[in-house]
């Protein structure tokens, strides 16, 4: 049996239909499992919430294999930044190995560090070291820039495209390597398959700026707009303050707008990837905007 977190989201849900195409017995720990779509009836359903152990305990009776694919970029109702993405996956981890796991996949940010200025990267960094010392069998895939058309962060650059200028946090200098979700899920069977073990730095054949990113999600969906660029010095307190008022439902945080600010590149390219065996495409081609 293997357990799945994450299922919902924008690698999981991807990992999720490969698992059930090929017929896996598979386990996901959700909230809502409303949210599987059809999917919810093809898995073992485990009620769950990763900011309360107790509720996901039983959810890895018999369990082989973690893949552990569920984080946050803003703060939730019940549970922080640090508790969802660092703090969660190492009781995850601690459960799984007290459970009898063999195995534990996992997902974190390229560049995560202890003293990132990001809390999503401090939090990884964090979970990534308990991880490198379990006793497990664990391999640890770290990815570049993660979209899929439609994603949220998109979906987001699409609405402001309703404005006359789209307004671009700082210079929109930050290089990443983004790689589709499509193809990190790919890498995910593949280690499952292959047994891989350590550590791979996932990344997208490209290098492209916060800015490249936007103009070339823009042509994508046809809409031509100028990049305006915005002090962070300004935009820290408005969307502190914006978060403060809408809660849950904000447009947009501050921590979400900080992740837009970090390098996440690898030397290696796209070699991780292509040993095993998935061959990453540009986000150009999958975007359709080349």
């Amino acid at each position: 049996m293997l357990l799945l977190t994450g299922a919902t989201g924008l690698v999981g849900s991807a990992v999720l239909r490969r698992l059930t195409a090929r017929g896996e017995p598979v386990r996901c720990l959700v909230r809502d499992p409303r949210r599987l779509g059809a999917e919810r009836v093809r898995v073992q359903l485990a009620i769950g919430d990763l900011a309360d152990p107790a509720s996901w305990r039983h959810a890895l009776r018999g369990v082989k294999t973690v893949v552990h694919l569920a984080a946050t970029e803003r703060d939730q109702p019940r549970a922080t930044i640090e508790e969802i993405d660092g703090l969660a996956a190492v009781r995850l981890l601690r459960a799984a190995e007290r459970a009898g796991a063999d195995c534990f996949v996992w997902l974190t940010p390229l560049g995560a560090a202890v003293h990132h200025r990001s809390r999503v990267h401090r939090a990884k960094a964090l979970a990534e070291q308990a991880v490198a010392g379990s006793g497990l069998r664990t391999t640890t895939l770290a990815g570049s820039l993660v979209y899929a058309p439609g994603d949220r962060r998109l979906q987001r650059l699409e609405r402001l495209a309703l404005l006359p200028v789209v307004p671009l946090l700082g210079k929109g200098g930050a290089r990443t390597q983004p790689i589709w979700a499509d193809d990190v899920a790919d890498c995910v069977l593949r280690a499952l398959d292959d047994g891989a073990t350590g550590r791979y730095e996932l990344a997208g054949p490209d290098v492209l700026s916060h800015a490249d990113v936007a103009r070339l999600a823009l042509r994508a969906a046809h809409r031509r707009r100028r990049l305006l660029p915005v002090p962070l010095a300004v935009t820290r307190p408005l969307l502190i303050a914006h978060e403060a008022l809408a809660g849950p439902t904000a447009f947009a945080t501050w921590d979400e707008a900080e992740l837009l600010t970090a390098e996440m590149l690898t030397p290696a390219g796209t070699a991780d990837a292509e040993r095993l065996g998935v061959r990453p495409r540009r986000m150009a081609d999958v975007l359709g905007a080349a």
